[in-house]
């Protein structure tokens, strides 16, 4: 194809979406397909959300908004971390049409040929694509079963060099569910107190969906690193408005004007409906976060105890997100074969974990952001799988 960027050969997709279009067009051939591929929440966005956006629009919301949001939005956003403890000014926030905005955003300002970019793996297929587009380098930084799909301290600081620009964590991550632990948290804030340089992109959009006791650590609690990081954050996930795309990062003062400008030439500004219904979301009741999260525990229990029960696989209990990440083995078949014959054979849709880095071979995702009976149906159909010759 004469005439494109040779960038444009460099980008992925997203399977989870490959696998949603594959399921529909199974359904529409009259098969059940039960669909635990895409990270939605399956709950409707809570009423007071949906009445706030109504009002936005009877109250003759439809114009342009300011290109970096609302600002009765953004304070809301600075609210929410005030009460963590956590200062954050509404001039550093950037509200976006959902938080993948913010990867590229910001991957399009650190990344180049020549630089070298710090990816989680496995890891969310939307920051490989994108450091693959701008042409930096990939370092992996390995999150296995074995460490609970954390990263150590020690071998990411190994992994830094002069050509290293921006880091990217996510926790509670994608795919795997898992947690970074404080201690790793603390050591690696300690050992970055040598590279004032370089900046860091906190994925924390699973941050409220988190299991087993635990407690988020944001990165932007740490004073020391305060200024070298980025969050990425929204409402897609807590709030269940995957469909309002609306989403943040709050990024370091010296550098934000770089990230509006990325936003004004990109997208404008984001939908008046979405931001005022965002508003609502963070300053109404939390009770459907509550419900949701604990909800989404039972369904991960029920999960990890029987898929444990099931020869092959193995799965560890994850500390957040809705996904489990088995590993499954099956006559040497990769996953991705694994998970095209669930799909194929079984009407059963997931992700093979090779879409999430070279780590991810031997593992599916699951998201259990489906109904209890559906995730019943869904053990015995991989037990009838594997059970096959």
């Amino acid at each position: 194809m004469d005439g494109l960027n040779k960038s444009m050969f460099q980008i992925g997709s997203d399977t989870a979406f490959a696998v949603l279009s594959r399921s529909n067009e199974l359904s529409q051939l009259g098969n059940e397909v039960i669909n635990l591929g895409i990270g939605q929440p399956d709950f409707n966005t809570p009423q007071n959300i949906v009445e706030a956006g109504i009002k936005a629009l009877k109250d003759g919301h439809h114009g342009y908004s300011a290109s970096n949001g609302i600002l009765e939005l953004r304070e809301s956003v600075c609210e929410y971390y005030s009460n963590q403890g956590i200062n954050v000014d509404p001039g550093q926030v950037l509200i976006t049409p959902g938080a993948k905005a913010i990867i590229f955003y910001t991957l399009l300002m650190f990344g180049q040929p020549d630089a070298e970019i710090i990816v989680p793996n496995p890891g969310f297929i939307a920051y490989k694509s994108m450091v693959d587009y701008t042409g930096a380098k990939i370092i992996s930084l390995p999150h296995q079963m074995q460490n609970n799909f954390s990263f150590d301290a020690e071998e990411l600081l190994s992994l830094i060099t002069p050509k290293t620009r921006l880091i990217i964590f996510n926790s509670p991550g994608n795919p795997t569910g898992g947690v970074v632990r404080e201690n790793e948290f603390k050591k690696l804030v300690k050992g970055l107190e040598n590279y004032p340089n370089l900046y860091i992109l906190s994925d924390e959009i699973y941050e409220r969906i988190i299991f087993n006791n635990q407690k988020h650590i944001s990165l932007l609690s740490y004073p020391e690193i305060k200024d070298q990081v980025i969050l990425l954050n929204g409402w897609s996930k807590t709030y269940s408005m995957t469909g309002w795309r609306l989403g943040y990062g709050i990024y370091p003062k010296k550098i934000f004007s770089f990230a509006e400008k990325l936003a004004i030439n990109c997208h404008s500004c984001v939908s008046n409906v979405s931001q005022y219904a965002g508003i609502e979301a963070l300053r109404g009741s939390q009770l459907f976060v509550t419900n949701m999260v604990k909800e989404f525990e039972d369904r991960k229990n029920f999960l990890v105890e029987e898929l444990n029960k099931i020869k092959n696989i193995e799965c560890i209990d994850p500390g957040g997100a809705f996904y489990v990440f088995p590993k499954i083995t099956k006559k040497g078949l990769s996953s991705k074969q694994i998970s095209n014959d669930l799909l194929e054979k079984k009407f059963l849709a997931t992700v093979p974990g090779s879409s999430f880095g070279t780590l991810g071979e031997g593992f599916i995702r699951l998201s259990y952001a489906n109904k209890m009976h559906n995730l019943e149906k869904s053990i015995l159909l991989i037990k009838d799988y594997l059970n096959e010759n």
